[in-house]
């Protein structure tokens, strides 16, 4: 059986390590492992991953020590073209001509989404894995490179904590999260911050005021808010708008960003990664396809896509009253 792989989407720590397992797996059954470059758009232009020279098939040693590095080996992109009708007809005939039997797509709900529609167009074996630093995808725990990323947003934020200590100041921290809170509730717990924001939980610019107005009086001398991107459209104008309320502390914004998707996974990713990569494979080979390999309840765990991507995966409510209970 001839596999394709590839990540689409942004990127996020550990899909390499998903790489390595899938290739891994793949090549210990029998079986051929083709990457595509930079997502659904490697399909259309036949941009192949070469493990060697001259030839675009992985082998066992091209994948050695790939699980600790970040980024992917394979790239990655967001392809409009495979969103038409047209693009996903192309893909089918591409994929068809070189004889690729299962797809192995790595990414978040867009990449899984355009997998499950390929399903229309093209009849080979389709099983995705959970890429996305978001942990927006439900039917697993937590999705690839999330673990990673609160780690990466509680290191800053502890550095900022210093720096605000120092100043008796307020920083507001965007984290990225556009439609999605896990990253910022997650981090705001773990690094102990006052307020944060989420889109799941909305609260007005005066009631922000007013709990900044208390844990003043109380003598708190700094605040670290954390909050989703997509928050009252980011920290610069939540800045202004608190600013114009009467927040009571002198405010700086400092924006995260990408740098929550860089970085060498941490160790659960690594473990995510290479469990669902695995299942991914042998899913393919027992004849499964229109699933998703997860890990629900810390067992390796197969879903239709559809159920994967049906909506965002809701913040637990209690997580958000824990934080309400222990920042005031």
């Amino acid at each position: 059986m001839k596999i394709g792989v590839l990540c689409s989407g942004g990127d996020s720590p550990g899909m390499n390590a998903c790489i390595r397992s899938i290739v891994r797996t793949a090549l210990q059954r029998g079986h051929e492992i083709v990457g595509f470059m930079d997502g659904y758009q490697g399909i259309l232009d036949e941009d192949f991953y070469f493990a060697a020279a001259g030839m675009s098939r992985f082998l066992m040693r091209t994948v050695s020590g790939l699980s600790k590095k970040g980024g992917t080996i394979l790239n990655s992109s967001r392809c409009p073209e495979f969103a038409t009708v047209a693009g996903m007809q192309k893909a089918a005939d591409i994929l068809r001509k070189l004889e690729i039997d299962a797809l192995i797509p790595i990414g978040g709900n867009g990449t899984l989404t355009g997998a499950h529609e390929f399903r229309q167009y093209w009849d080979g074996r389709i099983v995705g894995c959970p890429g996305t630093i978001d942990n927006d995808l439900c039917a697993t725990d937590f999705t690839i490179g999330f673990k990673t990323a609160v780690q990466t947003a509680v290191d800053a934020i502890d550095k900022l904590r210093d720096t605000a200590a120092s100043h008796h100041r307020m920083f507001l921290v965007e984290l990225m999260g556009r439609h999605c809170g896990f990253i910022t509730l997650h981090a705001a717990i773990a690094a102990g911050c006052e307020v944060a924001c989420i889109p799941e939980a909305p609260v007005s610019v005066e009631k922000i005021v007013e709990h900044l107005a208390s844990l003043k009086k109380l003598g708190k001398s700094s605040i670290i808010m954390a909050v989703a991107e997509g928050y009252h459209e980011g920290v610069i104008s939540l800045q202004e708008k608190l600013k114009a309320a009467g927040a009571p502390f002198s405010m700086r914004a400092v924006v995260l960003g990408h740098l929550l998707r860089g970085g060498d996974p941490c160790p659960d990713d690594r473990i995510l990664a290479t469990q669902t990569g695995n299942l991914a494979v042998e899913a393919i080979l027992r004849g499964e396809t229109d699933k998703m390999a997860g890990v629900l309840h810390n067992q390796p765990t197969l879903s239709p896509l559809v159920d994967a991507i049906a909506e965002h995966r809701k913040v637990p409510q209690e997580l958000i009253d824990l934080l309400n209970c222990v920042s005031k």
